[in-house]
This record gives structure tokens, sequence and C-alpha cells, in this order.
């Protein structure tokens, strides 16, 4: 007897508005960012016979305690749905999807929700450790310093990079790209963050984390509030429903120097990449955490990755950085674009993070069609 097809497939997928930190969703702690975004997902699947097999959640300056459990159930998924938090910094939201997606994968769940969520309003006070000070543990500002000035990328070139950034954010806003895929919460029914840079403007913001350095307040991510998640099912399943998505046919983590931690998405990339038997020419859309614009020109020059497949509707240099959420946010993104938008595209979605520490997470994704949803 033909054994059915687990590959892992997410099925559904949705974010909350991302809100600067102190502002729009400052009301709200973790849970409460979490929940609505796992609730509209079991309700997109409008499948009541289905059960949530379980949760998995990442965020990297949360509170103490079970995360995805509380937002589980304040999500009234029930109460015999379980729940688990991810830690891996900033690439927390995208490595509960690629465990979300082994755990379907091995047979062990057919319906999985996953994704992360951050409150910076509500992290605790000082920042945390990524490494042994003896290994080298340097603020991000200043790692990406490191990487900016090692890979030759000047201030002109960082700057035209958000300036690219906001742009193609509000232009996505403006044509209502973001409207699917978003879920209104606490009256904030849009990203608060983008906005209207050019090159000049960008250009008199003065160096932020080292003297006469190049990575500036303008070219960095803004600190973010934001929860985001997907739904991950069996291939099977998949089939059997009838519903479009993105099946994951690669997987890549890996470490590099604490010292260079934004190189880490290089060599995940690299891996997810080889995983699914493909290159970075087969690459359609790339989703990548735009933390700092130096560090994603640095990792994109060295996978020879072209910047005009890469966050096509912009990225955290203007939607901001919930920095637990984010990676779950670039998987958001890539089943607006493959999926909602353009499902007849062909060609794979790379969704990439480097975390604090030294770390790279990435996951490669092909778009399977269905019924129009």
């Amino acid at each position: 007897m033909d054994r059915p097809d687990t590959t892992a497939v997410v099925v559904a997928a949705r974010r909350t508005p991302i809100g600067t930190a102190g502002r729009g969703l400052a009301a709200l702690d973790p849970p409460a960012l979490a929940a609505p975004v796992l609730a509209a997902l079991v309700a997109d699947l409008a499948a009541p016979d289905l059960r949530v097999d379980d949760v998995v959640l990442g965020s990297s300056r949360g509170p103490d305690g079970a995360l995805a459990r509380v937002a589980a159930l304040a999500a009234g998924l029930g109460v015999d749905v379980p729940g688990v938090s991810v830690d891996r910094q900033c690439a927390s939201g995208l490595d509960a999807i690629v465990q979300a997606a082994a755990r379907v994968q091995a047979g062990h769940a057919d319906l999985v929700l996953a994704g992360g969520v951050e409150s910076a309003t509500h992290a605790p006070a000082g920042r945390a450790t990524f490494a042994p000070v003896d290994v080298g543990d340097p603020d991000m500002g200043v790692a990406a310093e490191t990487v900016a000035a090692e890979a030759g990328i000047s201030r002109d070139r960082q700057d035209g990079y958000a300036a690219r950034s906001h742009a193609r954010a509000l232009a996505a806003r403006a044509a209502g790209r973001f409207d699917a895929e978003t879920v209104p919460v606490a009256g904030l029914d849009h990203d608060e963050r983008p906005r209207g840079l050019t090159v000049a403007r960008l250009a008199r913001f003065p160096a932020a984390f080292v003297p006469g350095g190049t990575v500036t307040a303008g070219n960095s991510c803004g600190i973010s509030d934001g929860a985001a998640a997907v739904a991950v099912v069996p291939e099977w399943l998949r089939a059997q429903r009838g519903w479009p998505g993105l099946r994951v046919v690669g997987v890549g983590t890996a470490g590099v120097d604490p010292l260079r931690c934004g190189l880490g998405l290089v060599p995940a990339a690299r891996q997810a990449l080889d995983r699914a038997g493909a290159s970075v020419a087969d690459v359609t859309v790339a989703e990548v955490v735009e933390a700092f614009a130096g560090q994603v020109l640095a990792g994109l020059d060295a996978l020879g990755l072209p910047e005009q497949v890469v966050c096509p509707d912009g990225g955290a240099l203007a939607l901001g950085h919930p920095w637990g959420a984010s990676g779950a946010v670039c998987v958001v993104r890539l089943f607006s674009r493959l999926v909602r938008q353009d499902a007849a595209t062909p060609g794979l979605g790379l969704a990439a993070v480097a975390a604090g520490g030294g770390q790279g997470v990435a996951l490669v994704v092909r778009p399977v069609p269905g019924a129009a949803r």
C-alpha cells in the first residue's frame, strides 16, 4: 500500500500590522498579539472538522512561561491544543515554521500553526547575550558595521537600498498587497513604519554605532511589535482539500562567527537551496530579514542573489523588525506573493534570516496550485 505524501505545505499565512515599539500595539503583550493571528488562520482554513495538533511560536525577548500555549488558549483553539515556544533570536519565527514542517513531514501531525511574535514594548530592559564575551558578543549595529566594511558595501549603496525598501512598502500598501495577509488588532490596520525617504534625506543621518561608520538609524530596521504565523499540513491533506500553498522543499540551519552574525543567512540559504536541488537562479522571490542594509547587501552579494527579487514589497527596513516574528513575516510575504498574487509564477521562494550569536535559518518553498481562495 502506498504511503500518503507527508511533504509539508504552508496553506494559510497571516500577520498583524507591524507597530513601532511604544505606539499602536503597545497595549498588547506577546500572547495577545499572537492570538488573533492564530484565530485568523483557523478561520481561513474553513475546516471545522480538522483539529490543530500543535502550536509552535518563536520569540526572542518574550515573557517567561508557555507563550505558545497561552496564545493558543487566548485564540480559542481549545484546551486540548498544546503549544511550544522557540528561541533562536531573530530567526525564532522561521525556525518555528521549520520545526512545524519537520513534525508534519515525519507524520507526527496533520495541522500545525507556527510562527513568531515579539513585543519590543514589553521586552525586558537591556539586550540579550548572544555569545560568550571571549568568543565575541558585539552589539548588532557594530556587527553590521564589520560585515559592511569587510564586504565593501558603501554608505551610498546602503542608503539606496533602504530608500528602495520604503518606496516598495509604500507602493505595496497603496496597491492593497498587504490587505489579505493582515489581521487588524488594537485598532491598527496598517504597518506604522514605512515612510517616504530619499537617498538625499538618508545621507543626513549620522553614523549610529561606530564613529565615522556607514550604518545609521536610517539604513537600519526599526524596533517593533508584531506577530505572524502560518498553517502547515501534509501534502495529502492539502490535495484532499484543494488548498493552494507553498510546498517546503529545502531547509537550512547554520552557524557563523558571532562577530559577523549578519552573514548567518548565507550558509543557511546555501544549505536550503542545495537540499532543494536548486540554485539562486531558481529563486523567483526572496524574503530576508532586513535588519541592516549593509548586512543584507553583503549577504546578497555572497549568495549572488539579485536585489530585484529580494523583498519586492519592502522588508524590515521599511516595515519594522519585531525580532522573533520577522522570520515568520518572511514566509507570510512569500505566501502573498506566490499564492495570493502570483500563483502561476514559476520558480522558488526563499526565506532567510541571520540571528544574533552567529546563526542563520533558511527555508525554500515551491508554490502548488489549488482551488482559488
